[in-house]
């Protein structure tokens, strides 16, 4: 009987945590439970408290203190998460489905068809990938829809080099050859009996750019060119008072620096194990 060997117990712990704490985050974002405080409300006379104070009038309790316009961080950073969340998911699943389907297509079909698309692809990978996305930006304008457009356009090209590895593997299987021999069509070969099994790589590949794409957010919040003000962004209060107050104010810079860190640390951690765990190389007797 085939077993599957699991990661270790550290491992699964650590995917679990992460999953956990990427939903619940997500989830209080969007409903609002976690904001106890309108995140961009300007409170003038409660400006740059230190964290567990309470505001000026005694009405208020700021937990994670104010910014320099008397905002509260922790209603900013959960805020902050929903956008960067949200993003991410939305940049990861668009990526994902069109370079996967480019991928397979280009490795199904060979010949000319698949050396040209394979060399926009090589074309667009010489590019660095933050450059590329700020010269995307710049062209669509400032804004979080174009930012989110210029990371989805220069995370395509990772899957479709992926998958097209992978179905140039298994399109030359027994199976796929049967499936030929009994005069099945080109698109049921590909997309009934190919991409199902290139599904673990894919799978596992999404939680990268996962992590990339947030990271990408926040470098374009940075530079200002991201997320416009007041939507509080990771990336925009790092660059804001993060960098203005730095030095008499360091948590301004370290909340939302220590939030995209695990972040992206639980959701690589996830990948890792769930990569253990697809791997068919610890599938034994």
């Amino acid at each position: 009987m085939d077993v599957l060997v699991l990661p270790s117990q550290a491992a699964r712990a650590f995917s679990a945590l992460a999953s956990i704490a990427v939903f619940i985050t997500a989830i209080g974002a969007w409903t609002g439970v976690m904001v106890p405080i309108d995140p961009i409300k300007v409170h003038g006379a409660d400006r740059l408290l230190s964290p567990f104070s309470s505001s000026i009038q005694g009405t208020e309790f700021y937990a994670l203190g104010t910014d320099d316009l008397g905002r509260d961080m922790l209603s900013r950073l959960v805020k902050g998460a929903q956008i960067s969340v949200f993003f991410s998911i939305g940049v990861t699943v668009i990526s994902v489905l069109v370079g996967g389907v480019i991928g397979l297509i280009s490795a199904y079909s060979g010949g000319m068809f698949d050396m040209v698309v394979q060399r926009i692809v090589d074309g667009l990978q010489t590019i660095p990938f933050l450059v590329l996305a700020i010269a995307i930006v710049s062209i669509l304008g400032p804004g979080l829809w174009q930012g989110s457009w210029a990371v989805t356009i220069t995370s395509v090209p990772r899957p479709a080099r992926l998958i097209r590895g992978s179905v140039l593997s298994a399109k030359e299987n027994v199976w796929a050859e049967a499936a030929r021999t009994i005069g099945a069509s080109d698109r049921r070969i590909m997309f009934r009996h190919i991409l199902p099994n290139v599904l673990a790589p894919m799978i596992v590949l999404a939680t990268f750019i996962l992590a990339t794409a947030v990271i990408t957010e926040a470098s374009l919040s940075f530079l200002g060119i991201g997320a416009q003000p007041p939507t509080p962004s990771w990336g925009a209060m790092l660059t804001g008072s993060g960098r203005l107050y730095f030095e008499t104010h360091p948590w301004l810079a370290f909340l939302p620096g220590i939030a995209i860190s695990i972040f992206v640390f639980s959701t690589n951690m996830f990948g890792d194990a769930l990569r253990d765990i697809l791997d068919p190389r610890l599938r034994g007797r």
